[in-house]
């Protein structure tokens, strides 16, 4: 075989991880922006969980003069690591997540979980929420029902009974909320019956409490408060025709949102729906 040129002879760099091996990566890509030279190439080893496999990338890294860099969270893996440097001494390597987690141990007095990939499951978590909150943000107020099979969770109610409000919050929670408004002596969509009833939650308030909030509402639009929508004789017959629409949909559970806090009303929201359904699992 014939050895490239020292100009044109590759630069490698293997990473070594236990685990998906993204923060080694990213960490060795930043450093690499400092160096102007296309030769550089990264080799990504992941998922490496035993001496033979430990050996076997050290192997290469000294057959090719590449410099191992590795992110190793199980102590065993680790120190498979650094037994294997000792039978290839001339392999220059860097551990980054060793030293860290030898600090962080001694001086909290805490032992890590050694568990590989939480980084990528944080991440997941992460997207997920963004989907969700992008999602209710799009579903709010009967927008798109043609999307409500796939919402986690559905609120129905009448005007200001909280419903965008509780769809944010639990959107950040990863809960994809879609809210449907119930306006009397309008019929709701029929893409509202058809879907899984087991999602869909009414939203009940008390009459006078509902009358001060679209009140208060209107002031600060600077429309008049006068009219029908804060009439509270309006919002009685409202109220009257919605507990009559949840009566004869008896498998939705009915929350009283009146002078509730919203985090209060979305854990019994949620501890209601995981006793009917499987919602997805949120942290």
């Amino acid at each position: 075989m014939i050895e490239p040129s020292p100009e044109k002879k590759e630069l490698l760099v293997f990473l070594l991880s236990d685990g998906t091996g993204e923060t080694v990566d990213k960490m060795v890509r930043a450093a690499l922006t400092q160096y102007l030279d296309p030769r550089f190439r990264i080799v990504r080893y992941k998922s490496i969980r035993s001496m033979e496999q430990v050996d076997a990338v050290l192997e290469e890294a000294a057959r090719l003069s590449a410099v191992v860099v590795y992110t190793a969270v199980s102590e065993v893996v680790r120190g498979a690591v650094k037994e294997g440097l000792k039978r290839f001494p001339e392999v220059s390597s860097v551990d980054l997540l060793g030293p860290i987690l030898d600090i962080f141990s001694t001086v909290f007095h805490l032992n890590p979980s050694a568990k590989p990939g939480l980084l990528h499951e944080v991440n997941e978590q992460y997207f997920r929420r963004i989907e969700a909150m992008e999602f209710s943000v799009k579903q709010d107020d009967g927008s798109h029902p043609e999307n409500l099979h796939r919402a986690d969770i559905i609120l129905v109610g009448v005007s200001r009974t909280s419903k965008t409000p509780l769809s944010i919050y639990l959107s950040h929670k990863g809960f994809k909320v879609a809210n449907v408004p119930l306006i009397k002596g309008i019929d709701p969509p029929q893409v509202l019956f058809d879907t899984d009833q087991s999602k869909i939650i009414g939203l009940i308030i008390d009459p006078e409490a509902l009358a001060k909030i679209r009140r208060e509402r209107l002031v600060r639009m600077g429309r008049d408060p006068a009219g029908d929508y804060a009439s509270i004789q309006h919002i009685r017959e409202e109220i009257e025709w919605s507990r009559q629409l949840f009566s004869r949909n008896r498998r939705w559970p009915v929350f009283n949102v009146t002078n509730k806090a919203l985090e209060e009303t979305a854990s019994e929201i949620e501890r209601v729906l995981a006793s009917k359904q499987k919602l997805p699992k949120v942290n």
